[in-house]
C-alpha cells in the first residue's frame, strides 16, 4: 500500500471512530501517530511535538479563552435581557417588531460573543415568553430566534474565525472584517423577510397590546441608553481597536473581557458565583478548542507529508471540472458535514485538507473562509439535525419541534441565498480586508 493510499485509508477510519462515539481529539492523536508511524516511520513523533508546541506558542490562539469569557461575563450580566427590552419598547406600534428586536439584539450579542448555543437559548428565554404573549406566529418566531443565534458564528469576534485564521494561514483581523458586511446583509435578510410577511400578514406578527406597551417614552428613552450604547460601545471599542490595528486580537480580547467584568459591576450583577461559573464554562470550552486545534494540525501535516494532500488536489483538479462547480461541491460537502458535526472538526480537519485545492484554483481565502462560515451557519438551520432546533426547544418546551423545524427551513432559505450572493459576488467578503490594509 503505498503512502498516499495510507492517508486516506487514516481519514476513513477517521469517520468511522468518531461516529462510533469516540474522542475527536484523542481519536486524531491515535491515528496520526499509527498511521504516521507506518507511513514515515519515527519521524513522526518529532512531527507531533513541532505541531503541539507550535499550537502552544501561536499567541493568536489566547484570544479564544479571552472572547469566551468576555461572551459568558455578559450572559450571566443581564445586559442582554435589558437589551432586548429596550428594542421590543422601542418598536412597540410596528408590526412584527419583535422580529425586529430579536434580530436587532441576536446581531449585537453575536458581536459580544461567537457562542451559537448561548445566543439561541438566551434569545429564546428573552423573546419566546413576549412573543407567545403577542400572538405571534410559532413558526415565523421559532425560525427568527433560530436564525438570529446562529450569527454569532460569523459576526466578529467569532471563536470560529479567531480559530480558522492559524489554520488557513489568513490574518484573523482580515477575517473579522470580511465578516461584517455578510453578518449584516444576512441580518438584513431575516428583518426584511419578517417585515414584510407581517406587512402582507399582520397576524403573524401584530404591534405589542396596549397593556405591554410602555407608559412613558423618557422610560423607554433610558432603557436604550442603559440597555443598547453601554453593550454597543464595548463592542465597538473592542472590534476597532484589531481591525484598525491599535491592538492585536489576544490584545483586544483582553481588554473587552475587561470591559465586560466592568460593565457587569457597574450594573451590580458581578458575583463570586458568577465569575466562577464563566471561568470554569471558558477553561472547559477552550480546553477543548485548543486541544483539538493540536490534534488537527498534527493529523493534517502527517496528512500532507504522506503526501495524500497532494494526490486528492491533482486527483480533483484532473477533473477539469468547472472552479465554481469544485467550490460548489465542496460547499455541499461542508453543509453535509454540519449536520452530525460541529464546526470545530470540519474546520480544522477537513479545511486543511482540502485547502490546496483551493490555492490551486487560485481562489481568495478570507473569501473561502467566510464562505465556509456561512454555509457552517447554514447547516445548524437544517433538519435532520439542526442543532439549533433543540437548544430552541429545550428552552421553550410549549413549541412543537415540527414548529420549530418549519420555521428554521424557511430562514435556510433566506442562509443559501445569503451563500451564493456570497459564492458570486466575492467583493462582500473581501472588500472591506482590502480597505483596513
Amino acid at each position: 500500500m503505498s503512502t498516499e493510499v495510507l492517508g486516506f485509508v487514516g481519514l476513513a477510519s477517521l469517520f468511522v471512530f468518531i461516529c462510533a462515539g469516540f474522542p475527536i481529539s484523542f481519536t486524531l492523536i491515535f491515528l496520526s501517530l499509527v498511521v504516521g508511524y507506518i507511513g514515515i516511520g519515527k519521524v513522526v513523533f518529532n512531527l507531533m511535538t513541532l505541531q503541539f508546541f507550535g499550537v502552544m506558542t501561536e499567541t493568536v490562539l489566547a484570544a479564544v479563552p479571552f472572547f469566551l469569557f468576555m461572551g459568558y461575563v455578559l450572559e450571566d450580566s443581564g445586559l442582554m435581557n435589558r437589551l432586548f427590552k429596550a428594542f421590543q419598547f422601542m418598536l412597540a406600534r410596528v408590526n412584527g417588531s419583535l422580529y425586529l428586536a430579536v434580530t436587532s439584539t441576536a446581531t449585537i450579542f453575536a458581536a459580544a460573543t461567537g457562542i451559537v448555543g448561548s445566543s439561541i437559548t438566551l434569545l429564546g428565554i428573552m423573546g419566546a415568553p413576549s412573543m407567545r404573549d403577542s400572538n405571534y406566529d410559532v413558526r415565523l418566531s421559532a425560525g427568527c430566534i433560530a436564525a438570529g443565534g446562529t450569527l454569532g458564528i460569523l459576526i466578529p469576534p467569532s471563536i470560529m474565525l479567531v480559530v480558522m485564521g492559524p489554520v488557513v494561514g489568513v490574518p484573523v483581523t482580515d477575517l473579522f472584517a470580511a465578516a461584517i458586511l455578510p453578518g449584516l446583509m444576512l441580518a438584513f435578510l431575516y428583518v426584511t423577510y419578517t417585515l414584510v410577511r407581517c406587512w402582507l400578514n399582520p397576524s403573524l406578527g401584530p404591534a405589542l397590546p396596549e397593556e405591554l406597551r410602555p407608559t412613558s417614552f423618557t422610560w423607554v428613552l433610558k432603557e436604550m441608553m442603559l440597555g443598547i450604547i453601554p453593550v454597543t460601545v464595548l463592542i465597538l471599542a473592542t472590534l476597532g481597536s484589531i481591525m484598525f490595528g491599535l491592538a492585536t486580537p489576544t490584545e483586544g480580547a483582553a481588554a473587552g473581557a475587561t470591559g465586560a467584568v466592568i460593565l457587569t459591576m457597574a450594573y451590580g450583577r458581578l458575583t463570586r458565583k458568577g465569575i466562577k461559573r464563566a471561568m470554569l464554562r471558558t477553561l472547559e470550552i477552550s480546553s477543548m478548542i485548543l486541544l483539538l486545534v493540536a490534534a488537527s494540525n498534527f493529523f493534517g501535516s502527517v496528512f500532507s507529508r504522506l503526501g495524500s494532500a497532494t494526490m486528492l488536489t491533482k486527483m480533483l483538479l484532473g477533473l477539469h471540472v468547472n472552479p465554481l462547480i469544485m467550490v460548489m461541491a465542496i460547499m455541499l460537502v461542508i453543509f453535509i458535514l454540519g449536520w452530525p458535526l460541529e464546526w470545530v472538526p470540519i474546520v480544522l480537519i477537513f479545511v486543511p485538507i482540502l485547502l490546496p485545492l483551493v490555492r490551486e484554483m487560485g481562489y481568495n481565502l478570507i473569501w473561502f473562509c467566510i464562505l465556509v462560515a456561512v454555509t457552517l451557519q447554514t447547516a445548524w438551520l437544517s433538519p435532520p439535525v439542526a442543532l439549533s432546533a433543540y437548544f430552541l426547544k429545550g428552552v421553550v418546551p410549549q413549541w412543537e419541534l415540527k414548529d420549530i423545524y418549519i420555521g428554521m427551513i424557511q430562514f435556510m432559505g433566506l442562509q443559501l441565498i445569503g451563500v451564493f450572493t456570497i459564492m458570486f459576488y466575492p467583493p462582500i467578503a473581501t472588500w472591506l480586508p482590502a480597505l483596513f490594509k
